[in-house]
C-alpha cells in the first residue's frame, strides 16, 4: 500500500485520486509484468501505483504529448514556473482576455505549456474539446489565477511525477483502446477508467454502447487480469449495464464525490464499482464493499432514495 498520493499536474474530471488507495491495495495481490492503461487521463492511477513497467495510452494526443515532454525532459518544473509566472502576469493585466487569446494559439499549434497553462486556468478544471479537437472550456474568471503559491504547487507536481517517470520503464502512446487491448500479454495487468456510459461525455471523444460492448469483449478475451473504473449508481439512477454485460465478474463499490463537474448538479456523491475478472480480498481496504459473482443485487442506498432506470 502506498503512503501518499501524488496528484499529477493535469487535471480531468472524474480523476481517481480518493480512490488511489483502494486500487492499489487490489493491485497489491496480484502477480504481473506490466501495467497497461487504455484511458490514461489524469494518470494518478498509474503514477501512484507506481509499476515498474507499464504502457499508458490514451486518445487524447494533449495528455500523451505533455506526459511524454515530461519523460524527455523537454518540460521540467524551473520551465514551467517560468512559463506559468510570464503568462501569469500577462493573464492578470488584461482581466483574463489573455486566456482566451492562450487558447486559439493552444487549439492552432498543440503546445504542451499552453496546455498546463489552459489546464490550470480554465472552468473548474475541466477538460473539454469540440468535435474538430478544440480546446474549448471557458476561463475561471480568476485574472489572477497564477499567484506564486499555485504555481508552486503546480511545479511540485510535475517535480514529483518527473521523478517517478524517470525511475521506471514507461511508454505513453495515442491510439485507440481497441488497438491497446488488442496487443496485450497474459502476464500483463489492465487497468481501465474508460468515459462513464450513460453520462455526459465530452472529455475528448465520444463514448456510446458499441465502445462499452468492445471493451467487454476485449478485456474478457484478453486472457489478462483487468480492473475497471465505472460508475455504479447514483442518488436518481443506476448503471443498468452492471447488472446486465458486466454481471458474471467480481463488483466491488465504493462512494465516491467527483468536484469536478461543468455544473453543480454533476458534483455529487456516486457510488464508484470497480470490477475485475479475479478474486481480490478487500478485508484490508476501508471503505469498500464487494458484490461476488452470485449476488448481483444492486447496493441499497443509505438515504433510500427511488432509484430511476438509464
Amino acid at each position: 500500500m502506498i503512503d501518499k498520493v501524488f496528484v499529477p499536474p493535469i487535471k480531468c474530471q472524474g480523476i481517481k485520486t480518493k480512490l488511489v488507495h483502494t486500487i492499489s491495495g487490489i493491485v497489491s495481490q496480484v502477480q504481473y509484468n506490466r501495467w497497461v492503461e487504455p484511458f490514461f487521463g489524469s494518470g494518478v492511477v498509474g503514477f501512484n501505483t507506481r509499476p515498474n513497467k507499464a504502457i499508458f495510452c490514451d486518445s487524447n494526443p494533449h495528455i500523451i504529448k505533455f506526459y511524454s515532454a515530461l519523460k524527455e525532459g523537454i518540460i521540467t518544473p524551473k520551465k514551467a514556473m517560468f512559463f506559468l509566472e510570464e503568462e501569469g502576469k500577462k493573464l492578470e493585466k488584461n482581466d483574463g482576455e489573455y486566456y482566451y487569446t492562450v487558447r486559439n494559439r493552444f487549439n492552432e499549434k498543440g503546445d504542451s505549456f499552453d496546455f498546463l497553462f489552459l489546464n490550470r486556468a480554465c472552468f473548474n478544471g475541466m477538460m473539454r474539446f469540440n468535435r474538430k479537437g478544440g480546446f474549448n472550456v471557458p476561463f475561471c474568471k480568476k485574472p489572477n489565477r497564477f499567484a506564486q503559491s499555485y504555481i508552486t504547487k503546480i511545479t511540485n507536481q510535475i517535480k514529483h511525477i518527473q521523478e517517478i517517470i524517470n525511475e521506471r520503464e514507461y511508454s505513453f502512446v495515442c491510439q485507440p483502446f481497441q488497438e491497446t487491448l488488442s496487443s496485450l500479454m497474459p502476464t500483463d495487468l489492465i487497468y481501465c477508467d474508460p468515459p462513464y456510459i450513460g453520462r455526459h461525455v465530452d472529455y475528448f471523444d465520444s463514448w456510446s454502447e458499441s465502445d462499452e460492448f468492445d471493451l467487454h469483449r476485449l478485456l474478457v478475451n484478453s486472457g489478462a487480469k483487468f480492473i475497471l473504473s465505472t460508475w455504479h449508481s447514483n442518488d436518481y439512477r443506476k448503471n443498468q449495464y452492471i447488472e446486465t454485460l458486466w454481471k458474471n465478474l467480481n463488483v466491488m463499490t465504493r462512494k465516491h464525490f467527483y468536484h469536478v463537474g461543468g455544473s453543480e448538479d454533476n458534483r455529487n456523491p456516486v457510488l464508484e464499482a470497480l470490477i475485475t475478472n479475479f478474486d481480490a480480498s478487500i478485508k484490508e481496504i476501508p471503505g469498500m464493499d464487494i458484490t461476488p459473482k452470485q449476488d448481483q443485487r444492486v447496493h441499497q442506498y443509505a438515504h433510500k432514495q427511488r432509484l430511476l432506470t438509464i
